[in-house]
């Protein structure tokens, strides 16, 4: 990959010589900039909440000590005001923040008014939790009323990409940079080289990565973040040539993941099969229920008209998803 930006380093800053460890095993990558939170604003209340101010300084070495431009969550008006006191040169705003766009405001105010908005490189802006591309879009324009240089994070939503809300984001604003956190998008170290790849085949302009230098021993996100000489081999892993044009590209991702969802869903309904074969053996009842087999059929016939689909088509499958639901129940 070339010619991206790249933002990396731990979730979350856990102590100063987590640190520098991280900040050091990644500071030969040109261009990079190093990444860690110190105020997380975690879901449960006994979940690892960052260590706080304390952790400004610590960035700040790294500034200091490693030549390195720094990155670090803001969740409000105040934590902003603290982090551009500090130096700090990046902020990101994260999904949750970013479902209040109240919130968002304040924070593009408390940059507005900071003295110290000249330190202000850039804001990342990550998309919010749910497929919400107009909440997006907004909070951007907020933020650019503050800061030239703001970018886009996709992050996905609930572990699934949402390939559609980056499509449309990328075409509603081509002159805002897209970025891509394979960590939040999968949720799963393993995932996030294939997500880089997606990355370079859908042309992202960057790369938001979670690396930790001891992974399994992370306080926070552990399953999701990966090693310093991992991350180092896939940036410099070789890049594929494509010849398909890009739109293209965009919406078979988007068809993969309709597949993905559509394959999860008939997974789920057979195990809710299993359990209604359960029933029905514990109460002696038949396992072909005629009425019920009706009902599914004409509802679906009725959608398919609707939607304007063939009614053969949705048959086969309505009669192929009930004999598989037989067999589980028998």
């Amino acid at each position: 990959m070339n010619k991206m930006t790249y933002i990396a380093g731990p979730c979350a800053a856990e102590n100063e010589q987590q640190v520098l460890d991280t900040a050091r095993a990644l500071s030969g990558i040109e261009g990079l900039i190093f990444r860690a939170g110190i105020w997380k604003p975690r879901t449960r209340p006994e979940s690892f909440q960052g260590v706080g101010d304390e952790g400004l300084l610590w960035l700040s070495r790294v500034q200091k000590e490693l030549g390195l431009p720094v990155a670090t969550e803001v969740a409000n008006a105040d934590q902003t005001t603290k982090a551009l006191a500090a130096k700090i040169e990046y902020l990101w705003i994260g999904a949750r923040t970013c479902a209040s766009p109240i919130t968002v405001q304040a924070i593009a105010d408390a940059i507005i008014y900071s003295p110290h908005r000249t330190n202000l490189h850039g804001v990342f802006v990550k998309n919010p939790v749910n497929e919400d591309e107009a909440l997006w879009q907004g909070n951007i324009r907020r933020l650019q009323q503050a800061v030239s240089n703001v970018l886009a994070v996709h992050r996905g939503c609930n572990h699934q990409p949402c390939w559609q809300m980056a499509y449309q984001l990328r075409i509603n604003m081509p002159e805002v940079g897209l970025l891509l956190d394979p960590s939040h998008m999968s949720g799963d170290a393993e995932r996030v080289s294939s997500l880089c790849r997606d990355a370079a085949e859908l042309e992202y302009d960057g790369l938001m990565v979670e690396v930790h230098p001891h992974p399994e021993h992370a306080l926070s996100d552990a399953r999701q973040q990966i090693t310093p000489e991992h991350f180092t081999a896939i940036i410099h892993s070789p890049q594929d040539r494509y010849t398909t044009p890009i739109e293209l590209r965009w919406m078979r991702k988007m068809i993969d993941e309709v597949d993905d969802r559509l394959w999860d869903a008939i997974a789920r309904r057979m195990a809710v099969s299993q359990r209604i074969g359960e029933y029905k053996k514990a109460n002696n009842m038949e396992v072909f229920q005629p009425s019920r087999y009706n009902e599914i059929m004409t509802n679906r016939l009725v959608w398919a008209e609707k939607h304007g689909l063939s009614k053969e088509t949705v048959k086969t499958i309505v009669e192929a998803l009930h004999q598989e639901s037989i067999r589980m129940q028998q």
